[in-house]
């Protein structure tokens, strides 16, 4: 059983293939070793082959959950119609991995606002009750805690389907003095995080500095937010990031020590990099 899922945006990087996810096995399989949970940006673009999920289905475990995102022709290119064709092709792509997806994520436009709240409500009713969902926003109005955020977040709790928490404070935090910093600077959402569990698997989304050691008072924030999530029976799903993501493995496994170090008896992915290299890591 896991308390919470973890996670990094992808699970391949050159960085890693001779360092803290280097060994036998495909990027995957060397992956799912130390983590449980990865999202799957890659159905934000374009559907996998048949082939190609069958054989992300036999490279994991069977506790290994993937993360998909909705195909942008149905976030960005049109008005969230359930009967566009590419809903249903996704389903049936996907389904060889029906046991393996933790959540499908509708991600948002920037221009996406408030007055679209309905067309979500009937999108999210007419999916199948089989998966669990959640939803990322990034217009101003649904961060400045007025009717429009109340709105929407009560649309969301009826429905049971996860608001995505994306923490950029420490991105924003400081003065990007490479250029994978104002890369990030300039494509990650730049808004106010408000914490809220609006259904079952809570997502968030974690992106720090490149110094990603600097992130420990934010990690304790989310450490805290993460357990009380747990005594009331949900299953968070938590993905790192760092502006390049070389170090997002270290990174996650931070916060894992400090979540163990919070509540040892908590059951979920524990990265090789806690143990093979603690010390020098911590």
């Amino acid at each position: 059983m896991h308390d919470y899922y973890l996670g990094l945006p992808q699970w391949q990087h050159p960085v890693w293939e001779s360092g803290c996810l280097a060994g036998g096995g495909s990027a995957l399989q060397r992956y799912a070793r130390q983590f449980s949970s990865v999202e799957g940006n890659t159905t934000f673009y374009g559907l996998p082959k048949p082939d190609t999920v069958e054989r992300w289905r036999d490279e994991t475990p069977d506790d290994f959950r993937f993360c998909f995102k909705f195909h942008q022709d149905l976030s960005h290119r049109s008005a969230l119609e359930v009967a566009n064709p590419k809903v249903a092709e996704q389903f049936n792509v996907l389904e060889p991995l029906v046991d393996k997806i933790g959540l499908i994520n509708l991600q948002l436009p920037k221009s996406f606002n408030s007055d679209g709240i309905e067309h979500i409500h009937r999108f999210l009713l007419a999916l199948p009750n089989a998966f669990s969902y959640s939803v990322e926003v990034r217009h101003p109005e649904f961060f400045a805690k007025g009717d429009e955020e109340r709105a929407f977040n009560q649309m969301l709790l009826e429905t049971g389907v996860n608001r995505v928490m994306f923490d950029t404070r420490p991105i924003f935090s400081v003065t990007a003095m490479d250029s994978a910093t104002l890369d990030a600077q300039q494509k990650k959402p730049k808004v106010p995080l408000h914490v809220i569990a609006t259904g079952q698997h809570p997502q968030v989304r974690f992106i720090s500095t490149m110094q990603w050691q600097l992130s420990d008072r934010y990690l304790d924030q989310w450490v805290s937010k993460v357990l009380q999530w747990i005594e009331e029976g949900r299953v968070p799903y938590l993905f790192f990031h760092t502006p390049d993501c070389a170090e997002a493995p270290e990174l996650a496994a931070r916060f894992v020590y400090k979540l163990k170090q919070a509540k040892p008896s908590v059951q979920g992915a524990m990265p090789e990099l806690l143990t093979s290299e603690q010390s020098a890591l911590f």
